[in-house]
């Protein structure tokens, strides 16, 4: 009943910028919170990035300053922006909604998840 497909990644060299996108289609609005994780090789998902009912907005410390989740409702479209780009970022990024008005940055606060997309960062 809901689909949500993320696209964007790639291949970028320190210092650059992405921006990744997810469209959202089914059973779900612009009420819903959304969120942002990502998953290197050998490591935990973990959190970037959230917006919720009232798109406030919350970080991983990892990247404050640097990334920006957005949204845009008439679309049915979230927005992860990332700039300044580390290796350490390289990994793959999932778009996540949840029906919960308010939530924290942690994937068992989402009912829903896209398939992923890779970003590749190099030195």
């Amino acid at each position: 009943q809901v689909q949500l497909v993320e696209s964007g990644g790639g291949s970028v060299q320190a210092g650059g910028s992405l921006r990744l996108s997810c469209v959202v289609s089914g059973s779900i609005d612009s009420t819903y919170s959304m969120g942002w994780f990502r998953q290197a090789p050998g490591q935990k998902r973990e959190g970037v990035a959230t917006s919720d009912i009232a798109t406030t907005t919350s970080y991983a410390d990892s990247v404050k300053g640097r990334f920006t989740i957005s949204k845009d409702p008439a679309n049915n479209t979230v927005y992860l922006q990332m700039n300044s780009l580390k290796p350490e970022d390289t990994a793959m990024y999932y778009c996540a909604a949840d029906a919960r008005p308010w939530v924290r940055l942690q994937p068992g606060d989402f009912a829903y998840w896209g398939q992923g997309t890779q970003v590749s960062v190099s030195s």
